[in-house]
């Protein structure tokens, strides 16, 4: 699989000029900044190649990202991969949001190469997202790929948008949920999910 950073790139405009970067020096304008002075020259073009970097996600597929990584096994235990870092932006403010989120399955013969679920995660991730959004996302998208027996996601995220702005409340978080089939159907299920990602048995 090719390297993330090669599907980062700053698409030129007709006149070679990178549209982007241009909105991103009126923007500074607009501030009341100076785009011309030393420390701000190249910051619209710093600017953006992050953005690029951060919605990334949307030139990102998900057979290409599995890759064929689909393994046969008798197994009919829960799968969880726990505490997987992302970050994204708020569609909303365009601000950051953080956090982990925690995937579960219950394989219904076959598994899926572990380092796969965090891929999935960045996939989502790096695009302009809602916190509900991206854990439904998730969810839905490891269900596609290994029609298991069920599925959990549960994302723990903090937002910038309530951190610096707003109600400016830096310590809340937020957590969101998505359950299909026996994480859904099953309290036991979904409760044996929750005491694992607490780190109880």
């Amino acid at each position: 699989m090719k390297s993330n950073k090669a599907l980062v790139r700053v698409m030129p405009s007709k006149d070679g000029a990178s549209a982007i970067a241009d909105h991103m020096r009126e923007v500074l304008a607009q501030l009341g900044e100076d785009p011309s002075r030393e420390g701000l020259m190249q910051t619209p073009e710093r600017a953006e190649k992050a953005l690029r970097f951060l919605t990334s996600g949307y030139s990102m597929n998900l057979d290409h990202i599995v890759n064929g990584a689909l393994f046969a096994h008798d197994c009919d235990e829960m799968v969880v991969v726990k505490d997987i870092e992302f970050f994204s932006l708020c569609e909303h403010h365009l601000l950051p949001f953080y956090g982990k989120i925690h995937v579960a399955y219950l394989p219904k013969k076959k598994v899926i190469g572990l380092s796969k679920i965090p891929r999935i995660v960045d996939m989502f991730a790096r695009r302009l997202q809602l916190q509900e959004r991206l854990t439904q996302q998730v969810a839905e998208a490891v269900q596609q790929v290994l029609d298991p027996r069920g599925v959990g996601v549960v994302c723990e995220a903090r937002h910038f948008c309530m951190m610096m702005r707003g109600v400016e409340k830096q310590h809340s978080g937020t957590v969101t949920s998505a359950m299909l089939g026996g994480f859904r159907s099953r309290k036991a299920t979904r409760d044996e999910f929750l005491a694992l990602i607490r780190g109880r048995s």
